[in-house]
């Protein structure tokens, strides 16, 4: 397997996690409305929305960059010559992957050392805390391999296939 396919493989697979963590969030807002009207009650709900909902966001990161998604910003690339704005890209991208990076290595931090302390949740479902924080660390982790694999496909000069055309920029109004 190339790494470009492993590559694809893994952020494929992060966004596929972050689809059925969104469909835990999901079964946990029916469970809690259910039980309000049924005069029944799950302890935690609240909570395990909240934390499928944090792994959503966070696994989702990655595939959404691997495929243009995210909000670019454009004013000034647009307004300048290729190769100003090939070295605006890769600062911009280099910039990116230092704040991924620091976001994945305390994330990772975080959910470890809440493992060694044996952190629990302060609601009613006392949860280790380490259960939903490895959902965000993971997810900025991989979300720094992609930005990182932005970079170098920046570097090299390469057109990733996702990516919308520069000649026509993507607009919502």
């Amino acid at each position: 397997m190339s790494p470009r396919h492993a590559l694809d493989r893994l952020y494929g697979a992060a966004a596929w996690a972050a689809a059925l963590f969104m469909i835990g969030t999901l079964a946990m807002i029916l469970l809690s409305v259910t039980g309000r009207m049924l005069d029944f009650h799950v302890r935690g709900t609240d909570a395990y929305a909240g934390y499928c909902m944090a792994a959503a966001a966070f696994l989702a990161l990655a595939h959404t960059l691997k495929r243009g998604e995210h909000i670019r910003v454009t004013l000034i690339l647009d307004h300048t010559g290729p190769r100003t704005r090939h070295a605006l890209e890769i600062w911009s991208h280099a910039a990116g992957l230092l704040c991924a990076v620091l976001l994945a290595w305390f994330s990772v931090r975080l959910a470890w050392q809440s493992y060694n302390f044996n952190d629990i949740s302060q609601g009613t479902d006392a949860t280790p805390l380490w259960i939903p924080q490895a959902g965000m660390a993971l997810g900025c982790t991989i979300f720094a391999i992609a930005v990182a694999d932005e970079l170098v496909a920046t570097l090299r000069g390469e057109r990733l296939r996702h990516r919308a055309t520069d000649s026509e920029p993507v607009r919502s109004e």
